[in-house]
């Protein structure tokens, strides 16, 4: 029972050893130049992209282990919406919904298709991806689109002013509002973590021992100072951090306290009996795509704000960064299997090994087979794992 115990530990927290395994591998190789402030801003800056995708995601492989091929292409589409908005002097606010609308209409377009049509997702949304990108190469008419507008540009991740303003008066080195922000989020984790468990308890739920409880929370808590000291010595928090943190924190607490969310992993656990159990699990597809298609559209929003400006080649090969990003965060591919929190330590896991590739100068051919033996690998340990367990 021992054995078992630690075997299940060691799945259980398999990718997170991977993640400290890979971070260190490439802080040897660049020489500590991973881990500098300024490209550990960056590695949030560049891949919030990847964050965003990677939880839309994870709603339509928990369905079934569907997957979006299309995100891509509709973040080219609305992203090419939104700048031409605003290059011919519309408000940055009202093309910021136009934007989430349009991606939501996508989400919708083929959501229909794959929830009452009963069109695979595969297929759907294969369609999606070329209908949708040569929808953004009409809006763009071929070329790119400049944004010049200074407050989207620092609200959404892509201006020179693009992070929270110091409030409280630091220094160029250390970014005190950082800092206290930081210390803020570690303490009311560690109340939240004590008080759930009480709580837990007297219900007589059964809750993880003392020791380990208790290693987990302080280990968690060292790593959030750590990030936030980093980000400190560096301007402190990228804009594009805090639209990070709001999705994750939505979309954890919709996957583990709402119907919707218990009704997502029922469909994918055995569909058939969740539809005789009364639930529509027509519906429920249908949201999930719906989903998709808005958080591929903050995607866009995200990427034109970072990139200053939108292409008609934006967003390709995203939707393969995000499908790799769940997988490797424990997501399976038979549906049913997957949480929010593993999603982003695959989707840190991918920014790491991208940027730490690019620092070393890897021949970018190079760089995607490695992401391909990675994914490999992370699908195979779940196939693996189901079989053990029949």
């Amino acid at each position: 029972m021992e054995k078992a115990g630690i075997g299940k530990s060691i799945q259980k927290y398999s990718m997170i050893f991977a993640l400290v395994i890979v971070v260190a591998f490439f802080y040897v190789g660049t020489e500590g130049k991973i881990l500098l402030p300024q490209n550990f801003n960056n590695l949030i800056s560049q891949n919030a992209y990847v964050f965003v995708l990677a939880t839309g995601m994870l709603l339509c492989i928990l369905t079934g282990g569907n997957i979006d091929l299309s995100v891509g292409s509709v973040i080219a589409f609305a992203g090419g919406i939104g700048a031409s908005m605003m290059a011919k002097g519309g408000n940055w606010i009202v093309a910021s919904i136009v934007m989430l609308l349009v991606g939501a209409l996508a989400g919708a377009f083929q959501g229909y298709w794959i929830a009452y049509v009963n069109v695979p997702p595969f297929i759907a949304t294969l369609a999606g991806m070329y209908g949708f990108r040569g929808l953004a190469n009409v809006v763009h008419g071929g070329q790119a689109i400049g944004i010049g507008d200074e407050a989207f540009l620092n609200v959404f991740g892509g201006g020179a002013d693009c992070y929270v303003p110091d409030f409280i008066g630091g220094n160029e080195n250390l970014n005190m509002t950082c800092m206290v922000a930081g210390v803020a989020i570690a303490i009311i984790y560690v109340v939240g973590s004590v008080v759930s468990r009480i709580r837990k308890k007297a219900q007589g739920y059964v809750v993880d021992p003392v020791l380990g409880a208790t290693v987990k929370m302080v280990v968690i808590t060292v790593v959030e100072l750590w990030v936030t000291y980093t980000l400190s010595r560096h301007k402190g928090i990228p804009s594009s951090l805090i639209w990070i943190g709001i999705i994750v924190l939505i979309y954890n607490y919709v996957t583990n306290n709402t119907t919707v969310g218990r009704y997502l992993y029922a469909v994918g656990g055995n569909e058939k009996a969740t539809r005789l159990s009364g639930i529509n699990t027509k519906n429920i597809f249908f949201i999930a795509y719906v989903n998709m298609g808005l958080l591929a559209a903050l995607a866009g929003i995200l990427t034109i704000a970072r990139a200053v400006g939108s292409q008609p080649t934006f967003g390709q090969g995203y939707e393969m960064d995000a499908i790799a990003a769940c997988f490797i965060g424990g997501a399976s591919a038979y549906g049913g299997i997957g949480n929010v929190p593993g999603v982003i330590i695959g989707a840190i896991l991918m920014g790491v090994i991208n940027q730490g590739m690019s620092i070393m100068a890897v021949d970018a051919n190079y760089q995607k087979v490695v992401k391909g033996l990675v994914l490999l690998v992370a699908v195979t340990f779940d196939v693996l794992s189901k079989r053990e367990k029949k």
